[in-house]
C-alpha cells in the first residue's frame, strides 16, 4: 500500500476547492441545457449534481471532502404540445429539460463563494506563515 503525505490545510483546501469546482461544472452544465428539447422523453436532459463524501485521515483525525461522482435527477422532462417543432413526435409533443435556472443560478453563485472562501482561508495561511517566517 502506498504511503499517504500527511494531510495539510493545503491539501483539504485543495480537495475542496476541485469539489466545489466540480459543483460548479455540474451547475454551469445544467444552465447550458436548459430549454432544450428532445423528441423523447428518455432523450431529454436531467440536470446532474455532484455528490461529495466525507475523506477521514485517521493518521490525524482531520476530516475533508471529496467529490465520488455525479448523478442524474430523476426529474421527470416537461411534456410540451408544440406541433411545428422539429423535433415534435408523431403526437406533436417535445420534452423540455426540467432545468430551474434560478436554482441552478444560485448553485453556480454557492460554489463560487465556498470556492473564493477557500481562497482566502489559503491566503490567510500563507500570510501567517510568512509573518512567522519574518518573526524569527
Amino acid at each position: 500500500m502506498p504511503e499517504r503525505t500527511p494531510t495539510t490545510l493545503f491539501s483539504l483546501t485543495t480537495r475542496a476547492m476541485s469539489a466545489q469546482m466540480v459543483r460548479m461544472n455540474a451547475a454551469t452544465s445544467n444552465l447550458a441545457n436548459a430549454g432544450s428539447v428532445s423528441s423523447t422523453e428518455e432523450g431529454a436532459y436531467r440536470p446532474i449534481r455532484a455528490v461529495f463524501a466525507t475523506e477521514l485521515d485517521r493518521a490525524s483525525g482531520i476530516a475533508g471532502v471529496t467529490t465520488s461522482g455525479l448523478v442524474r435527477a430523476e426529474t421527470a422532462p416537461t411534456k410540451r404540445y408544440d406541433p411545428s417543432h422539429p423535433l415534435a413526435d408523431k403526437d406533436g409533443n417535445v420534452f423540455e429539460a426540467p432545468v430551474d435556472e434560478t436554482a441552478e443560478m444560485v448553485e453556480i453563485m454557492e460554489s463560487a463563494r465556498q470556492y473564493q472562501n477557500l481562497v482566502q482561508a489559503l491566503q490567510t495561511a500563507k500570510q501567517l506563515m510568512l509573518e512567522t517566517l519574518r518573526s524569527q
